[in-house]
Parts: structure tokens; C-alpha cells; sequence
């Protein structure tokens, strides 16, 4: 598969991602349920780890359902997901995690 042509699975883990707002976030369980599937989360986690475009498709916004961050493709991993989650407004989310 081409990361720059995602199969169905991920096309419609990106589509359901694009509908979770700046200062928001959600789980990589309530994503896969939200699309109907809820038993693949492991496998929104492998299509976000593909994500050929990290910020427009914003895969900075899932995090782990124990409350950590997870993963994140884009530059300087998990740090930069953390400051992107506080640009955005996260900030609530973030106070509860320190």
C-alpha cells in the first residue's frame, strides 16, 4: 500500500479524525468505534502511524485510553504532540496528566 493512497480502513479512520476539533481529544477505541469497529484499535493506531499528513489529518489528538500520549509519527515524537495538543488548547486535558 502507498501512504499516499490509504486503503478503505484508514481513509475512513482519517475522515472520522477530521471531525475531532482543535482542543479536543479522543481515544484510539473511541475512534475505531466511531467508524464501526470497535475491536480495531490497534489497527486505527497502525493507520495513524501511516498518516502521510500528521497535522492536516490531525493524529495528534488520539492518545492511549490509560490517559498517556501514545505514539506520534511527526518530528520529535511524543513532545511535539504534547506542545501541539497545548497550541491547540489542550490544555485540561494536559493539566489532568502532569
Amino acid at each position: 500500500m502507498d501512504a499516499f493512497f490509504p486503503d478503505g480502513f484508514a481513509l475512513s479512520v482519517y475522515r472520522a479524525l477530521q471531525g475531532i476539533p482543535a482542543g479536543s481529544i479522543t481515544t484510539y477505541k473511541a475512534l475505531a468505534t466511531a467508524i464501526g469497529r470497535p475491536r480495531a484499535y490497534r489497527a486505527v493506531a497502525q493507520a495513524l502511524a501511516r498518516n502521510p499528513f500528521p497535522i492536516v489529518i490531525p493524529c495528534h489528538r488520539v492518545i492511549r485510553s490509560d490517559g498517556s500520549l501514545g505514539g506520534f509519527s511527526g518530528p520529535n515524537g511524543v513532545e511535539y504532540k504534547r506542545r501541539l495538543l497545548q497550541h491547540e488548547g489542550a490544555t485540561k486535558w494536559l493539566a489532568e496528566r502532569s
